[in-house]
């Protein structure tokens, strides 16, 4: 009967395992293996061994690249969090109609990213676009949203907020639920402000949602890819080029899939660091 038990719990699981294997630990492997080679899908593997790595400490538009994914979080993540903190302070509040306006923060993040990018473009469109047309009715003149170096990026991280803020009003949400109505009779008995209780009693309750918050949004901004890949193609003069879009086109567009794996590992190097340095500046100043 415990061996029948036991085999029945390996059927369980085995989905799950199966699934592992091929398309987590294969890959995974696989890509490691890649690290060390020259590999263009049509020849042979050629053995470089650190010659991928030479490549990249010299590839300064992959640098590039990455001060661009970085501008783009430093944009977007503060963007984020006051935008979804903001709108779910005020959806926590009674008011008539709350679970639609709930429905319809959330509704964009459930869209296609595709379909939402590409009517980002029609707004975005020098001539034609919706916002442009907008400013020329208020007498002001048009913007290049995606063709100026300096506004492209902002605009793509605009776009990006308001595609998925519906998702962190959720979780902000859930965390303001869960703080003690009693905390803040307490405080409106000791004349604090709603500043104060802001200040010393939401944010240190939702400490553990603003740090999900912000790892999710890091994550999120670090695979930056359709947005740029549709609106830009990474211009104006590679200003919106990502690090992910940057590893496709070595891998899909150029076959360097040596190299593209090498920027995989390394890219993924860097996010596990700046997550681990967002851990403790959160903590350490939500604790303040």
């Amino acid at each position: 009967m415990r061996i029948s038990q036991h085999w029945r719990g390996y059927g369980f699981v085995a989905p799950y395992v199966i699934h592992f294997l091929l398309f987590v630990a294969f890959p995974v492997a696989f890509s490691l293996v890649l690290v060390f080679h020259r590999w263009n899908i049509i020849a042979p593997m050629e053995f470089v061994g650190l010659g991928n790595f030479y490549r990249l400490a010299r590839d300064t538009l992959f640098f590039r690249s990455l001060g661009n994914t970085l501008m783009f979080l430093l944009i977007h993540i503060p963007l984020q969090i006051v935008v979804a903190l903001f709108f779910a302070e005020l959806l926590n509040r009674r008011l008539h109609g709350r679970g639609f306006f709930r429905a319809a923060f959330f509704l964009p993040v459930i869209v296609s990213g595709v379909v939402v990018t590409i009517l980002w473009q029609r707004l975005f469109s020098f001539d034609s676009g919706l916002l442009n047309r907008l400013l020329i009715a208020l007498g002001l003149g048009k913007v290049g949203w995606l063709v100026d170096p300096d506004l492209a990026m902002p605009s793509i991280a605009l776009m990006a907020t308001w595609k998925n803020v519906g998702l962190y009003i959720v979780l902000f949400l859930v965390g303001l639920q869960s703080v003690p109505s009693h905390l803040y009779e307490a405080a409106e008995l000791e004349g604090a402000s709603a500043w104060q209780k802001f200040r010393h009693i939401t944010l240190p309750m939702i400490n553990p949602t603003v740090f999900l918050v912000v790892v999710l949004s890091t994550i999120g901004g670090f695979s930056l890819f359709i947005e740029p890949y549709i609106l830009t193609g990474g211009g104006p003069l590679n200003r919106t080029l990502s690090a992910v879009l940057y590893i496709y086109k070595e891998g899909f567009f150029f076959y360097h899939m040596g190299y593209a794996a090498t920027l995989g590992f390394f890219f993924a190097l860097v996010i596990m660091l700046v997550v681990v340095l967002q851990k403790r500046v959160v903590e350490r100043n939500v604790t303040l």
